[in-house]
This record gives C-alpha cells, structure tokens and sequence, in this order.
C-alpha cells in the first residue's frame, strides 16, 4: 500500500515538474530557440520547477508535519560532517569536470591545448595586459564564487530531484532509485536540449541520450552527497560548482577546434569515465546506506483543499 501511494505521489511529482518546464520552453520553440534573447530567463525558470513540484506535492497532496525534514533543508546536522560535504560538493564536480579533459585528448576525441592555451586566447583577445596564467587561475576563483550564486537556481533542481524524489525512490532499491532518479533528470532537459542544448549539431536522439547517461552519473554523486549528509544543501552546491565549472572545456581547447560534447567533455562519452568509477566504488563499499536515509513516513493521498488557503 505503501508503494503504491508513493509512486502515486512521484507521478503528480513528475507531471508537475516536467509539465512546467515544457509550459516555460514553449516561447523558444515557437520563437528563436537558444538564440532566442529570452533564453536565459526561460532556462533559469526551468530549473525552478522542479522545486515547485516538489513544494505542491509536499504542501497539498502529502501535507506532511516536517516539511523542511521532508524536502532535505533541515536538519544540517553534525555540524563537522555537514562542512566537510559541502566542500566535497564544492570541489568534486570541478575535479570530474577537469579530468574529463586530460582523459578526452589521450582518446583523440578532445582538441586539447594545456600548453600554449591558443582557445582561451583567442576567446579572450590579443590584448589582455596580464599573462594568461593569472586568467586562467583566474577561471578558479571564479568557480567558487560562481558556485555559490548558483546555488539557489541549482536548489531549484535540487530540491525536486534529490531533496525529494529520491528519498521516495529508496525503498524500491538504492541503485534502481539512482538509475530512475538520473534518467528523470535527464529527459527533464529535454525541452532545451533538443532545441542544440549542450549538444549543438548532434541529433535529437543522441543528444537527449546521452544527456540522459550524464545525469545518471552526476545524479547518483549528487545522490550520495544528499544521502551520506542527510541534506540537500550538499547536493544543490554540488550542481552550482558543476554548473560554474562548465567552461573549463573552453580554457584548455585548441583554437580552431569544434568540440563534439558528445564525446568529449564531461558531456560526454570520454568525460564519464572517471564518475562511472566513482559511482561504482560509492555502491561496492555501500556508501548509499551508511547513515541510512530513511524516507519519512506519509499520509494517505488526499486531495482535499487545506483549511486555509495559500494567500
């Protein structure tokens, strides 16, 4: 019975969610799609629904006691431990992000230039007047401050994938929950992503595809993060500093070069290496159950209107 009223609960989770975003997109297919000069309003509001799902569900159909509990904001408890993956989230996606592209140039398919830098010179002009080492240093500070304003949009994501979804998708079994939870994630970007999101030039099919493998990845180290720290907050810093750290690919490339993210990059193929390695290891060593995260207890589903009406 139980199971049944979650995956009840995940349906109007993911109707909501994937509804909105699509209900958002809508103007970049009938207009100019990611050329479109709205582009980055409709994709940050994109990223808001996810939440806005997950807070409908939480607050009129589930009307939960522990709403902050339930969504993975509170508590943020034992304060070291808590710290301590927060700055996993912080610096882990720059590492996977940044091994990525080492890893694509032995394989042929990154045009890597680590030495002489010629695309991030010639992204940034002949006349910079500071040597290109302290831009590309730079580029790190840059990350960490980009993290962080990221985070709240990121949260917006997060909240629904990890703060709430997964916690639900638990009791059918870790790695199915993982795997689900991923692909959910990843065909939630479809909207933009076959408009060329991320994968200019490549077909619908194979972009969608493997943007669908790289969130199962990623997702299932968000996943951990969120599981091992009993918070979302981890996982929502995680997906900022990934988000800050994209541009790396650019600073290390070869002028003149096309990048194919569906191979290169932490897009793709050769990029999921090194976090397919790491998930493994995570789930041999059974890091998903230690500290359990037991999903809080629900009432039965119910769609009556609360006593009190939302202002």
């Amino acid at each position: 019975m139980r199971h049944a009223t979650s995956i009840r609960l995940i349906v109007i989770f993911l109707a909501l969610a994937f509804g909105l975003s699509w209900l958002i997109a809508l103007p970049l297919w009938f207009g100019d799609g990611l050329a479109s000069p709205y582009f980055a309003v409709v994709a940050v509001s994109m990223m808001t629904t996810p939440a806005i799902a997950a807070l409908i569900v939480v607050f009129f159909v589930e009307r939960a006691e522990s709403k902050a509990s339930l969504l993975g904001l509170w508590p943020t408890r034992p304060v070291g431990r808590y710290i301590g993956f927060l700055a996993i989230g912080l610096v882990l996606p720059v590492a996977l992000i940044l091994v990525a592209l080492p890893i694509g140039a032995l394989l042929g398919v990154y045009p890597a230039d680590f030495v002489g830098l010629s695309g991030f010179r010639e992204i940034i002009g002949p006349d910079i007047g500071v040597p290109i080492e302290t831009l590309v240093a730079a580029q790190f500070i840059n990350v960490v401050v980009g993290a962080v304003i990221n985070l709240i949009p990121a949260l917006g994501e997060e909240l629904g994938w990890r703060g709430w979804l997964l916690p639900k998708l638990l009791p059918f079994g870790t790695v199915r929950a993982l795997i689900i939870s991923g692909v959910v994630w990843g065909l939630w970007h479809a909207p933009l992503v076959l408009l060329g999101y991320n994968y200019l030039g490549a077909p619908g099919w194979l972009a969608l595809a493997a943007m669908i493998a790289m969130c199962t990845l990623i997702g299932a180290i968000f996943g951990w993060l969120r599981v091992r720290s009993g918070s979302v907050w981890p996982a929502a810093l995680a997906h900022g500093s990934f988000n800050a750290a994209a541009g790396f690919s650019f600073v290390f490339a070869a002028a003149g070069e096309s990048i194919d993210t569906t191979q290169a990059t932490i897009l793709g193929w050769s990029g999921w290496i090194v976090p397919l390695i790491v998930v493994l290891v995570l789930v041999v060593t059974r890091q998903f159950s230690s500290p359990p995260l037991a999903p809080p207890k629900t009432p039965a589903l119910t769609f009556e209107p609360p006593e009190t009406p939302a202002a």
